[in-house]
């Protein structure tokens, strides 16, 4: 058996959380929902956060720079770049605050539904296994917030 190719000998799986879901609404209705700041600053985040976005600019090479206010009253500061952006297809930032971690997003046609696929690659797997236990219910309470508000504005 071969070790694996990338420094560390880490497999990329073991670097990587990764969730799909099939979401009730239209691919256009779904990208709309990603990339319009006044409806991503609704959803996005776990169970209980709001959002104030200061730049959010959904090009490659463009920024997103925002507050995720948390229920608890504790503000975290977030900044990404986006590296690719292909329109109702693909979006691709690096998140650059802590913790690092490069997300991709897929939008694919199911039906008159879309399959959101939710990537995110951090630089090490134990980066990725000391985070996991926060970003895993966070990620799907992010997606369930997402369904709750594109079936709340059908």
């Amino acid at each position: 058996m071969n070790p694996p190719a990338n420094p560390g000998h880490e497999r990329m799986a073991d670097r990587e959380l990764v969730t799909s879901r099939v979401i009730a609404a239209p691919r256009a209705r779904v990208w709309q929902a990603f990339t319009d700041p006044a409806l991503l600053a609704r959803w996005w985040g776990p169970a209980g956060f709001s959002n104030s976005f200061e730049c959010f600019e959904p090009r490659a090479g463009g920024s997103w720079r925002f507050v995720m206010h948390g229920p608890d009253g504790v503000d975290y500061p977030n900044e990404s770049v986006f590296t690719e952006v292909v329109d109702q297809q693909r979006i691709v930032f690096d998140h650059l605050s802590a913790p690092r971690f490069e997300m991709t997003l897929t939008f694919t046609d199911h039906g008159d539904r879309t399959a959101l696929g939710w990537r995110q690659r951090f630089a090490t797997a134990e980066d990725c296994r000391r985070i996991a236990p926060i970003a895993v219910p966070a990620n799907e309470q992010n997606i369930d917030r997402l369904a709750a508000l594109l079936h709340a504005t059908a």
